[in-house]
């Protein structure tokens, strides 16, 4: 099995690729979610004890996540349950601890036990079989060599678009039919209570009986998580810190009563003792503001609760000697002591409150005296008189001090005076309830020896007490046979348990093993296959450092074809044979379904093979760095229990690539926060009755689009040939959205967005991704007929190429070249076949995030990527010829985003926002004199009769 991380204390995170997702989670959102309260046996020493947490199961890792409470965003720690066993003692095994028979125990590696006690045994019973059908299908359903290599991203867990078909690289190990069937027999089936599953959420957390009826830290814990999801990403720092990193669980035992009396005595004392020492020194306050956590914030009513508990065992003497059983008069009266203790508390603040008013008004005082003193200085008054009014004062206020002293003395005084009174009527309370407690006794005592006296004048009641001593002897031999079927029962059940345990145990090890063997074979094969390409280029290398010059063949050539036919050999998923053994690094399609080498031209093929591979190459060495993989399964660990929102942490992640595996969840929910309210105010079926609509009634942009259907991306496998699934899905969304948007109907470019959100979403959400991309992120009119917005972009670009990148646009102004006419298409398509994949996808990760900002920074760093090699450049035929396809040449995605997003800082949005009305102007400007001229000619062709013969192509047409 894999190793695992410990079972505590550990980030919520890993490094791993995902995995995929059991059957229950394929099914939708509407499977069962594992999850609800445990307790977890927590702390050291004499502080270990059951503390109760929500579990929640997370299927993409197989990890049991564990929270304080429903509402927490950040887990205290996680459980590696694929690397786990587990198992659980008998009643009679726990009976010696107090302890119930619904605790389990779950072995990581390492030695790590982490025990768990669920609310009732049924409970324990469903955890442990979820957790063991968890474990079954994440271990089978785990492509080890993939996870272990980690060479790619396994499409695997995906619910939306056309890349989530693509599953040619996973492969899963054929299950053991006889150990399923074992598995099937040792089953014990049970369902779960009302504290396992979603609802549990809406109830309280079971408390164990050893807890004390009121924990402040808890209490402060969830308002501070109730008011942080109210006001996620803003606030003080503790709201915006990283949710992405989890650190080591520290449970800290709620206090008892008794320590909460202690440390508020203590307090007092100490409160009183500064008071006293105070001296002379007005300016410095006694307060000591967070001194008392315990009492400040506690509701009256648990104080009133906590209050009855405490005193239930003073006055149940008082209620027994009363004789009549007034339940009621003695709640009354315990209800009027803790009203009391609250009055003289509030009392208590309100002193303290009016001693600081005071306070302050003395330092507000004497700074008033300092400033008149020192204004009567200015005025010329003797220094005499001065220096007697601050004697004086200094006399006032020692007077003030010593008063205030004595004040203070007298209340310890006259509070001493009332403990001792308190303690006195204590003590005089404790000697009636003895004197009850010992004229009780007697009169039992009386009692007793007049029933003795009784037994004794009727010696014929000693058989019947004889006989009453039989029946109870049996009835304690029956109890005892009921409880050892019990026992016997619950034997069988764990005998059962442990054997399914062990049954799955040895599968999966098996499993691992076979798995171990495949790798080392494979591992083999590539150190062969390795081993013929070294011999050979070595031959290579001996004959081109002795070459032969005559006309006759070398055997260099040879070698030379041969290791050509074997570097463009691509894989191909028509080799079953080959499914398992892969030499090859490159496959004939990546994830995404691009082609990665080119079928016809032979030197493109070399090229785009070299290129394949330095690309495999970066994302091995990319891969090899976990931080971002850890980052992000941290932050969906984190939104378990709360939905998702815009911080700056999530843009930082977004910025750097979202995960394969997360990005159809990721765009889905970036296109509903730029375009829910427009989404909500439109009618349910609202895609499918335009797209019905188009269907039934041709526009004019239908044409078009039949044309441009396959000229789409003819190098992707999904819209490659008329049949392909892409083509059907992209003609829907591209005639929907030409009936919702009639003024642009079809514009050449729309095909190709389309296209790449449909690799991601399906049809309706690739439909509003198309309307997000048109209506919200780029400007009016940017694809309309006269592409105005994106005639003005390419001017904002070349203010923001001369800002920033001063030294290139200084060489395209002297050699006169014209870059719009290549940028122009990265803006209208988002660089779509512009760029190599894997570039292209974060682009879009940050575009559908941040808007249209996003494309100006990917071409200003596109730009100073390759700034050095552009400015080697001497003639604008070579320049031209260079930025045609210098972007494909850009592999390093990391180094592309920290040149967009670091580099090229400060970037604002508002300055783009004014530079697109000032061009925005200007380019109406020369339209309307464009239309002026064209309407001149026009006239002046109508009047002129040698130039009534001259027409236009457009005009011949029409």
């Amino acid at each position: 099995m894999p190793a695992a991380g410990s079972a505590e204390g550990e980030e919520g995170g890993g490094g791993d690729a995902a995995v995929p997702l059991s059957p229950a989670e394929q099914a939708g959102p509407g499977a069962p979610k594992l999850c609800g309260y445990l307790q977890k046996l927590s702390g050291k020493g004499p502080l270990r004890n059951f503390r109760s947490r929500w579990f929640v199961f997370d299927p993409r890792r197989c990890y049991l996540y564990y929270f304080k409470g429903p509402q927490e965003a950040l887990p205290l720690g996680h459980l590696d349950i694929a690397a786990s066993c587990f198992s659980y003692h008998q009643p009679e095994a726990t009976a010696a601890t107090g302890d119930e028979a619904a605790a389990f125990e779950v072995h990581s590696p390492g030695g790590t036990v982490t025990v768990l006690k669920a609310a009732t045994r049924q409970d324990m019973t469903y955890w442990l079989q979820e957790l063991q059908q968890k474990r079954w299908e994440y271990c089978n359903n785990l492509d080890v060599a993939k996870r272990d290599s980690r060479t790619s991203p396994t499409p695997s867990d995906f619910s939306k678009g056309l890349v989530a078909k693509d599953n040619i690289d996973l492969n899963i190990l054929n299950p053991n039919v006889s150990a399923e069937k074992a598995r099937n027999v040792l089953a014990v089936e049970t369902a779960p209570t009302e504290l396992v599953g979603e609802q549990a959420a809406c109830q309280p957390a079971p408390i164990q009986q050893s807890a004390i009826n009121f924990s402040l830290k808890q209490w402060g814990t969830e308002i501070k998580n109730s008011m942080s999801s109210l006001r996620s990403g803003k606030g003080n720092s503790e709201n915006r810190k990283s949710v992405f990193y989890t650190s080591e669980e520290w449970e800290m035992l709620d206090p008892t009563q008794k320590d909460l009396e202690e440390s508020m005595a203590l307090e007092e004392r100490r409160k009183h003792a500064s008071e006293g020492n105070k001296g002379v020194t007005s300016s410095a306050f006694p307060f000591d503001f967070g001194r008392i956590p315990y009492k400040a914030r506690r509701p009256l009513k648990e104080m009133i609760g906590s209050s009855k508990n405490r005193n239930s065992s003073d006055t149940s003497p008082v209620e027994w000697n009363s004789g009549n059983g007034n339940k009621l008069a003695s709640e009354m009266q315990l209800k009027f002591q803790s009203q009391q203790e609250e009055l003289e508390r509030l009392k208590k603040d309100l002193s303290s409150q009016k001693e600081l008013v005071r306070l302050l008004q003395q330092t507000v005082r004497s700074s008033q005296y300092d400033k008149y003193f020192a204004s009567r200085l200015c005025d010329g008054v003797p220094k005499d008189k001065l220096e007697l009014l601050h004697q004086k004062d200094d006399q006032i206020l020692g007077l003030n001090n010593q008063l205030e002293k004595l004040n203070l003395e007298k209340d310890s005084l006259q509070q001493e005076v009332k403990n001792l009174k308190c303690k006195v009527g204590e003590l005089n309370e404790q000697l009636g309830m003895l004197m009850e407690t010992i004229q009780a006794k007697d009169e039992v005592i009386m009692k007793l020896s007049h029933q003795l006296s009784e037994s004794e004048d009727n010696p014929s009641s000693q058989s019947g007490t004889a006989n009453s001593s039989m029946s109870s002897s049996f009835n304690k031999e029956l109890q005892e046979l009921d409880r050892l079927k019990d026992n016997l029962q619950g034997y069988k059940t764990q005998n059962k348990f442990l054997n399914k345990e062990i049954l799955e145990l040895s599968a999966l090890r098996r499993n691992a093993e076979t798995r171990e063997r495949d790798l080392n074979a494979k591992c083999a094969s590539l150190e062969a296959k390795l081993c013929q390409i070294e011999s050979k280029y070595l031959i290579l290398l001996q004959e081109m450092k002795n070459p032969v010059c005559s006309e006759e063949q070398s055997p260099a050539r040879d070698v030379i074809t041969r290791l050509l036919e074997d570097a463009l050999k691509v894989d191909s998923s028509e080799q079953p044979e080959q499914a398992f053994f892969k030499p090859f690094l490159v496959s004939e399609h990546d994830i995404y379904g691009f082609q990665t080498v080119p079928e016809d031209d032979e030197e493109e093929k070399l090229v785009a093979k070299v290129r394949a591979l330095d690309l495999k190459s970066i994302s091995l060495a990319e891969n090899q760095e976990i931080s971002t993989g850890v980052k992000w399964e941290n932050y969906f660990a984190s939104t378990m229990n709360r939905e998702m929102i815009c911080c700056p942490e999530l843009k930082t992640l977004i910025r750097s690539g979202i995960p394969h595996e997360h990005r159809s969840k990721m765009w889905k929910w970036c296109i509903n926060l730029h375009i829910k309210k427009c989404k909500d105010s439109t009618d349910p079926g609202y895609f499918q009755t335009l797209l019905q609509n188009a269907l039934e009634k041709q526009n004019p942009a239908s044409k078009q689009i039949e044309l441009d259907l396959l000229r789409t991306l003819p190098n992707n496998k999904h819209y490659s040939s008329p049949t392909s699934e892409g083509i059907q899905k992209l003609r829907n969304v591209l005639l929907a959205f030409s009936w919702r948007n009639p003024d642009i109907g079809y514009c050449q470019g729309l095909n190709r967005l389309v296209a790449i959100a449909l690799l991601y979403l399906e049809q309706e959400d690739a439909f509003w991704c198309l309307v997000t991309i048109v209506e919200v992120f780029m400007p009016r009119d940017y694809y309309t007929k006269t592409l105005l917005g994106s005639q003005v972009d390419q001017r904002v670009f070349k203010d923001l190429m001369s800002e920033k990148l001063p030294r290139l646009h200084a060489h395209f102004e002297q050699y006169k070249l014209d870059y719009s006419l290549i940028t122009f298409n990265w803006f209208l398509v988002v660089f779509v076949d512009s760029v190599v994949s894997d570039i292209l996808f974060k682009i879009w990760d940050s575009f559908l995030y941040e808007g249209s900002k996003v494309i100006f920074r990917f071409a200003l760093a596109l730009f100073k990527y390759k700034e050095e090699e552009i400015l080697k450049l001497q003639d604008s035929m070579s320049i031209f010829k260079y930025l045609r396809y210098f972007t494909r040449t850009i592999l390093d995605a990391r180094k592309l985003i920290n040149i967009a997003f670091g580099d090229l800082n400060p970037f604002p949005l508002r300055q783009i926002r004014n530079r697109r009305t000032y061009h925005l102007e200007k380019v109406r400007l020369e339209l309307t004199e464009l239309e002026a001229i064209r309407e001149d000619f026009l006239r002046e062709r109508e009047t002129s009769l040698d130039k009534r013969d001259l027409i236009s192509d457009d005009e011949e047409d029409s």
